[in-house]
């Protein structure tokens, strides 16, 4: 969402109104999911307070810090993206931000264990704790978030096994 045009998002505002009918048609049971990288600063700062205070990552809930509000508020006032200039924040027709957690060290092993499997690789957690271990990590100073999430795991992993084979 935060890629496309705001004049294109507006266009489905009617569907999401509030006792809105299209066409003779309710929507008011239609789930609507939108995918967005807006706010995801805003996750990740909340995160890192987390991880500071020694919180769980587990722990983190959409009631953390008023974490849903943080989120709507800096889509909003972002200058730049889809949301930025649509009218769906506005006029608060999305009624729930689901957010994506930033994946640690062992969410990333657990993504190349399951890639092992996808590709026929003996499960090795050894080798899939060194593929995650080089994967590129953030903070630059405590590396504890995965830049790319499990984007380039097969990629990593493919490397790996060819270099032991």
């Amino acid at each position: 969402m935060d890629k496309m045009h705001p004049q294109l998002i507006d266009a489905i505002k009617p569907f999401l109104d509030y006792n809105a009918y299209v066409d003779g048609v309710s929507f008011n049971k239609a789930i609507f999911i939108f995918l967005s990288n807006a706010g995801g600063n805003v996750i990740t700062e909340v995160a890192l307070d987390f991880w500071r205070e020694g919180k769980d990552r587990k722990k983190i809930r959409m009631n953390s810090k008023d974490l849903e509000n943080k989120i709507s508020e800096r889509i909003k006032n972002e200058k730049t993206g889809g949301f930025s200039h649509s009218s769906l924040i506005d006029c608060h027709l999305v009624n729930h931000y689901v957010p994506f957690l930033p994946l640690e060290l062992k969410h990333v092993c657990q993504c190349v264990m399951a890639e092992m499997f996808h590709l026929n690789i003996p499960q090795d957690i050894d080798l899939a704790d060194e593929v995650a271990r080089d994967m590129p990590y953030f903070p630059e100073k405590e590396k504890i978030f995965a830049v790319k999430g499990c984007k380039s795991v097969k990629q990593k992993l493919v490397l790996y096994t060819e270099v032991y084979e």
